[in-house]
Parts: structure tokens; sequence; C-alpha cells
């Protein structure tokens, strides 16, 4: 079953000029050392010199490189002292050399640009009739694999074409403020969580700790248990782990001068160390009526992972913090975008292979069990499901993007609807992919891989941004209309069919891979007044039934992608209660038996005899 798929001729590819200036210390304490001691012994005259060569070489490359030195000669202030100076005599100009040797630069997005996610910008203003300004969210990868995030804006008129503005020359990282006030309660929630909870060393730093607390005081009490107290290896670990989560909480500011393609979030936890995975923004309305923006993410210190949640109102501010309870595991936890019966709701992988969904009163916190709501039952996810962003508000219910892999790990991105007021239901789901990688796509990193974090509905289309073999990233669309046509509606066929007068016209889904055994029976059966839909197999049947009343449904057994015993398996498992006869060639006692047990009404061999199966269906029908 075909659908209509827009690409769009928007792409972005990785871009190794886009360049930030990061803290650089080669070799440790020792050999930091040793570099200063290096730049101690130049005379003034020959420090000031290699001080503006190097000004002249990048001041054009980043937005106020001075200030940056400045930032990296503060770290390593107390090599400066070891090395048997005093720091705060020297000159600036020294100080900014200094600081230029423990600085490198590091390309963000060099070796890839991909998994984006698309939310309406908070600033509507100055745009023409049918414009909307947007923001897309990517996941940028640059040397050593380190992911970070970073922005697009941009502009869907109203033909749904996609414009967005160049992206600017400097790229600036946030400054950080860690003021962040925990709870001893959920700190030590964590830590249970973590498996902590019972070691000696939780109980005596958290035991000096006041109910509430600071990072700062954390940090005091750790050093003072450190100074004070043996440190095994076992306590070493546990000490980190402490730091390690309080650590994850912060929050970031970007000047206002920077443009939203200018800002980047780089790792700056510990937590985070090894990267920031796959943001999923949504565009979140409380009850109030007020707007914000939320992303979950998943941070890796290559070792463990970690969920966070982000949240912004303007993108220039963003809080960053992490996501606790039994169920805060594994990646692909997407937010949606109001509560639901007074409640949070969010979609999330615990298994690693299904599509689940859970509650929570307090946003960062998912303790209670969460529901099953979607397992592979296509070839082209038969491998795990997940999501591809949060789910979007429609009239006809919450329409959630997935992703599926199937066979060679090909991933393809799906559609399934949920219920608007009961969101654990699936009501209709699209049978095939909507959207998978054309010959142009497939080559990348990872190849035969499309995936998105988060789409949004413009226009009456469904505009999906997606990246393409983890690589490099474009957009499509696809009319919401005909998506919802061609999904199938699960909660159409949840009750048994009345019995039906004679002279009402019966509906007869004819499932056959065979042509000529279609024509015959087709021919047969309108002899007879029956209206006939034909479908060539079981996935082509799921369809034709999205459309059709169907009264019953007469099916081959053997056909290709879906056979009839999946699609009465299937129908069964969605208390889709239309009565099933199977036609075959091949029967024997033990298959009739087999799809009596699973519920079809009869069994015909092929090739049918006509007045038998006239016979039948007026018994079945009952008249």
């Amino acid at each position: 079953m075909a659908i209509t798929v827009n690409r769009k001729p928007v792409h972005f590819d990785p871009d190794p000029r886009r360049v930030i200036a990061r803290f650089f210390l080669p070799g440790g304490p020792e050999r930091g050392k040793k570099i200063i001691n290096r730049i101690m012994g130049l005379s003034e005259e020959d420090s000031l010199q290699t001080l503006n060569q190097t000004l002249r070489d990048f001041s054009d490359r980043h937005r106020n490189i001075t200030r940056i030195f400045m930032k990296h000669f503060s770290h390593v202030h107390h090599l400066v002292l070891a090395a048997g100076y005093n720091p705060d005599a020297l000159s600036n100009e020294r100080k900014l050399l200094i600081g230029s040797y423990f600085t490198h630069e590091y390309s963000i997005e060099s070796a890839a640009f991909f998994n984006p996610s698309m939310v309406e910008d908070p600033d509507q203003a100055n745009l023409l009739e049918g414009q909307t300004r947007v923001i897309v969210s990517f996941r940028a990868t640059g040397e050593g694999h380190i992911s970070s995030l970073v922005f697009r804006g941009g502009v869907i008129d109203k033909h749904n074409h996609l414009e967005f503005k160049p992206s600017g020359k400097l790229v600036d990282e946030a400054e950080t403020i860690q003021d962040h006030i925990y709870t001893k309660e959920s700190f030590l929630k964590k830590l249970e969580d973590m498996k902590l909870h019972d070691h000696d060393v939780v109980d005596q730093i958290m035991g000096k700790l006041e109910d509430h607390f600071l990072f700062k005081d954390l940090h005091e009490v750790v050093e003072d248990f450190i100074q004070k107290t043996e440190i095994t290896f076992s306590r070493e670990k546990v000490i980190q782990a402490m730091v390690w989560l309080a650590n994850s909480h912060y929050e970031i500011t970007f000047s206002l001068d920077t443009a939203i393609s200018e800002r980047v979030i780089f790792p700056i936890a510990e937590t985070e160390s090894n990267g920031i995975e796959d943001a999923r923004f949504v565009r979140f309305t409380d009850d109030d009526g007020k707007v914000k923006y939320y992303a979950t993410y998943t941070a890796y210190n290559g070792i463990a992972i970690l969920p966070k949640l982000i949240e912004t109102n303007d993108f220039y501010h963003f809080r960053v913090r992490p996501i606790f309870g039994k169920n805060a595991k594994n990646k692909g936890m997407a937010l949606f975008p109001r509560k639901i019966n007074g409640r949070y709701a969010m979609l999330s992988r615990q298994d690693g292979e299904n599509n689940f969904i859970m509650f929570s009163d307090v946003i960062n916190l998912w303790e209670e069990p969460a529901q099953l709501l979607q397992e592979p039952r296509f070839p082209w996810e038969f491998v795990q499901l997940g999501n591809s962003g949060s789910p979007i508000e429609t009239d006809r219910g919450w329409l959630l993007i997935t992703h599926g892999v199937g066979a060679m790990r090909r991933y393809c991105l799906g559609a399934v609807i949920l219920d608007l007021d009961d969101p654990t239901r699936v009501i209709g789901q699209f049978s095939e992919p909507l959207l998978m990688a054309n010959d142009k796509e497939r080559e990348g990193y990872v190849p035969n891989v499309v995936y998105s974090c988060g789409s949004i509905i413009h226009h009456d289309e469904l505009i999906i941004p997606y990246a393409m073999s983890d690589y490099s990233s474009g957009f499509a669309s696809i009319p919401l209309e005909e998506l919802f046509e061609k999904m199938f509606p699960l909660e159409h066929h949840g009750k048994k069919p009345k019995v039906t007068k004679k002279d009402e016209i019966l509906r007869i889904l004819l499932v056959d891979d065979d042509p000529i055994e279609q024509k015959i029976l087709t021919t047969i059966l309108e002899k007879e007044g029956y209206e006939i839909v034909v479908a060539s197999d079981g996935l082509h049947a799921l369809v034709q039934l999205g459309k059709h009343h169907i009264d019953m449904v007469l099916s081959d057994i053997e056909m290709p992608n879906l056979t009839g015993y999946q699609l009465l398996e299937f129908l069964k498992s969605k208390d889709v209660d239309i009565p099933v006869v199977f036609l075959t060639g091949h029967v024997s006692p033990e298959d009739e038996i087999k799809g009596l047990k699973m519920g079809a009404v009869e069994y015909l061999k092929k090739p049918v005899q006509p007045d038998l199966l006239k016979i039948k269906l007026k018994k079945l029908f009952k008249y």
C-alpha cells in the first residue's frame, strides 16, 4: 500500500567549519606544568608576539576568543601555582597566552548531523499569512563521536515549503549555572535506583546535609569526608557516583545576541561526558494554558546512560535535570504535549524492544509501572519498536510516529493512532512503513536507517524531519487525510456484527494472492448478491478493513507478507470480531483444528464448489 511522501529539497549535512573552543589539558597535570614553564620562559616581547599571532589566526573564528583564553587560564590557575609562579601577579597578556595553550578547537558536527526534532518557535511575530516559524534541533557529532545538541531556525509557508536561515559563522557554548536545590529524599531515591543507597559512604555524607542542599554544599561535605576518611576503591566509586548524579543538574544561558544556529549545548556534566543523544523536543501546554518547551534526551558517559530533561521558554535559557524513578531507564522517552486527565504522560521503551506508556504527577519522577502499548506486528518492525518523538494531537486521536527495525537492521518510520482520552489504547495503525531510506539515503555511517525525534502538523500535512543513515538530515511531508484514510481503524471493528436481514447487501472481503481465484470467487459471490472487496494478501486485507465495513472475511492461508493465520491472529488480538472463513488447497485435519482453535468459523477446500460455498455462507449469515 503506497502513500504519498514528498521529500523536501532541504538537506543538512555535517559541516566541519563549525567549531567551538574547548579546554585542553594534554597529558595530565605534570605535563601541564611543563607547558607553563616553557611559556614563562619566553621574554615579554616573544610572549606578546606569540599571543598576537594566535589572536590574528583565531579571533575571527570565535566570539570573544580572549574571554575563552582567560576562562581556560582559570582552569590551570592551580598548575601555575604548582609550577612556582604567582598567577595573580602575571600580566593579562601572559595569562591569555597560557590560556591559549590550554585551548583547542572542536568541530562539533564534522562527523554527523542527524536525529532531528521540530517544534514551533516561541516567536511567531512578523510572518506572512500561512507562515510558521520553526526550530529544529539536531544531534551533532564530532571527533571521538561526542554528540552535542544544536539548532536551526526556519519558516514553513502556506504551501509547506521549508526555508532555513543560513547558519551563523560563529558557534557559542552557554554559560553554566550550577545552583540547583536538591531534595535529600529524591536524591536518596535515585541512589537507591543506582543500587548505592546502603553503602556507608552514603549514610555519612548524606547525614551531614540538610533536607534541601546545593551542589556546593555536597561538594564541601565530600571534600571534608575525603580529608578525614580512608578512601578505599569502593568508597571512591560511590563518591564519584554521588558527585556524578549531583553534577547532572544545571542551568545554561546563551547571550541574546546569538542566533539560534549559533547555540550549542555541549556535554557539561560528567554524566554526559561522551555525548548528548537524541533530544525529543515538544511544545507543552499546561493546564493553565501556559506554554513551555521540554525535551528528553539520553546522557552517556561511556559506561552508563541517564535519561534527562531539558526545559526552556525561549531557547536562550535552559534548565537541565535528570529523570528519576524505576521506569526512568533506557533510551527513547517522549513526553506528551499536555497532561492526560491531570497527569503527565510519557512514552518509553523499558525493555529496548516494545513501546510503553506511563503516567506521573511529577514531570521528572516516573515510579508507577509502565503499560505495554505496542509490540512488533509487521515484518519491518520484527526486531524492535520505538517512538520517533512526542505524539501529535489531532481530532482523530494522538498521532504517534514510530520507528521499527526489520531485516538487515533496516529502520523504517511507521504510524499509529492512540485514543485521545485513553492513550493506552491503540485505535488505528498504518500497516506499512511511512518512510524508509531510498537509494540516495541508505548510505552513511549506519546504512539503511531513517530516524526522527519529533514531527509537526502544518496545513493538513505531517512534516517529518528525519535522519539518513545516522549521517545527515532531510525533511518529508505526508498528506494527513490520506494517512488517516489508509490507517486500519481498530476501534471500528470491536463488536460482533449483528444478524443481517436477507434484503441487506452483505460485504465480503476476499483475501487471495492468486488473481484467477480472485476472479472466479468474485463472479460466484457477486451473482449471489454479495458486495466483494478484494485484497491480495494479509497486509492489504488490513488496509481494506480500515476503509470498508466488512461482514465476513474469506481468506487463503499461504500468502506473502501476512498469512491467513497471522491475519486472524491480528484481528483477534485487537478484538475485531468479524467471521473468518479459510480457503485452502492444502487442508488437513491438523490445519483445520489449528484454524478453528484460533477462531476461524469454517474451512473450505479449493477448488471451492459453488453450491457448497453458497450454502455455507447462507448458514453463517443465518438466512
